[in-house]
């Protein structure tokens, strides 16, 4: 009876410090709606899956502000410990990831790696300075309340806000602004191991010593998602869902541009709703190719494309206006100019080209006989026979009468009798 009350002595025994699960995920990408719903599924996965605890490898430039609201929001209340470890070497947690790096039960750097603010250089120039100082001092306050939360550094966090401050790893164990600096995953998790972390629902020690770790990753729609939500992409696909329509309506039964234009249209606005749109800006750019259309139907000499040319790239440069100088979030400079040259070079050139083949006169057919010259046959009074092209047609003089063996010109043909006149 003792050696079976033993046995299963170990086995609980051995049940209760086996080595536990941590769920891994990496974001290594500017913070959106992508990476925000990403992180809620992630939570939810390691709480289902009863794991020991989240470990977010983070390296991001920052992003959106809404979006890291959520992010926070999911990382304060979540039923499971949240470890979120800048990696690799080399790595940055800028502007949004020093929200969620704060945010986080157990902040965590690796060797080479800094954290601070990362105040973009917008192309449409500064915020307006009252609005950036709300929002400025709404984002100073918000990342108190974590700092204050977590027990960590307060000063620190509302000057990488307010001054765009940047810290080294080492700077930030020193400033209490970390917990603790780790070279790898291994490393990482054996200094986790027993540490009591303070949840909503109650404390729990993590048991990380050797535990398995699961990466848990995007799924492949996500991740198409996570691309388009680039700026850049979205401008990309909304001229190209113009341009694609545009040609469809200039060429009906296509197809091909129509479908292209209506799914690069439908993708740039999904990306669109979750960015700062300037309106005036979008407003600008269809201006733009309302003058490329007007300047294929009217003859102005180029100055409605020029006026477009202007319109698309003042629009471009308008096109997305973070609401702070904390949002990470802009157009390429090399992507605006490379995309109005090529489209003001488009219409300036290929379909200028494809117009005045239209415009050139017909060669074949009815209308290609109209300039045409040829020789009576016989005397035109005011009817009678011509050879046109080697080819005899009934003719009728459209003035006088014309002798026999005169060199005419076709003017008009009607119900296959030419009108001709006398050269």
């Amino acid at each position: 009876m003792k050696h079976i009350s033993l046995y299963f002595f170990f086995i609980l025994l051995s049940s209760l410090t086996r080595a536990q699960t941590v769920v891994s995920i990496n974001i290594n990408s500017s913070i959106n709606p992508v990476t925000a719903q990403f992180i809620h599924d992630a939570i939810e996965k390691a709480n289902s899956e009863k794991a020991t605890c989240l470990l977010i490898h983070l390296n991001t430039p920052g992003g959106l502000l809404v979006s890291t609201r959520v992010i926070v929001t999911d990382i304060l209340q979540s039923p499971v410990p949240v470890i979120v470890y800048v990696s690799p070497g080399g790595a940055h947690a800028g502007s949004a990831g020093v929200f969620i790096t704060m945010a986080a039960h157990i902040a965590a750097m690796a060797p080479g790696t800094n954290i601070g603010a990362a105040h973009p250089v917008t192309l449409q120039g500064s915020v307006d300075t009252v609005m950036n100082e709300k929002a400025t001092n709404d984002a100073a306050a918000f990342i108190r309340t974590i700092a204050e939360w977590r027990n960590r550094n307060m000063q620190w966090p509302e000057e990488a806000v307010r001054s765009s401050v940047a810290i080294t790893e080492h700077e930030a164990l020193q400033k209490k602004v970390i917990d603790l600096i780790a070279s790898n995953d291994e490393d990482l998790l054996n200094q986790l191991d027993g540490k009591t972390i303070q949840l909503t629902s109650g404390e729990v020690t993590l048991h990380t010593k050797g535990a398995a770790i699961e990466v848990y990753e995007m799924g492949t729609l996500d991740k198409l998602l996570n691309v388009l939500s680039d700026p850049n992409i979205a401008y990309i696909l909304m001229l190209m869902g113009m341009f694609g329509i545009l040609f469809e309506l200039y060429n009906p039964g296509a197809i091909l541009p129509g479908i292209v234009g209506v799914i690069s249209l439908i993708l740039a606005f999904y990306t669109m709703h979750t960015l700062p749109i300037n309106y005036a800006g979008l407003a600008l750019i269809i201006f733009a190719i309302v003058l490329f259309i007007l300047e294929i139907k009217i003859v102005t000499h180029g100055l409605l494309a020029i006026g477009g040319v202007i319109s698309l790239l003042l629009g471009s440069m308008m096109l997305i206006r973070a609401s702070s100088s904390l949002e990470f979030v802009k157009l390429s400079r090399s992507v605006i100019i490379t995309s109005t040259a090529v489209t003001s070079l488009f219409f300036l050139f290929v379909l200028g080209l494809g117009l005045k083949a239209q415009r050139r006169k017909p060669v074949t057919g009815m209308e290609g006989m109209i300039g045409l010259t040829g020789e009576s046959l016989g005397t035109l009074s005011p009817l009678g026979k011509v050879r046109v092209h080697g080819e005899l047609w009934n003719a009728e003089s459209i003035s006088e009468n014309i002798d026999q063996g005169k060199k005419i010109r076709v003017t008009g043909i009607k119900n296959l009798k030419l009108y001709v006149e006398e050269v």
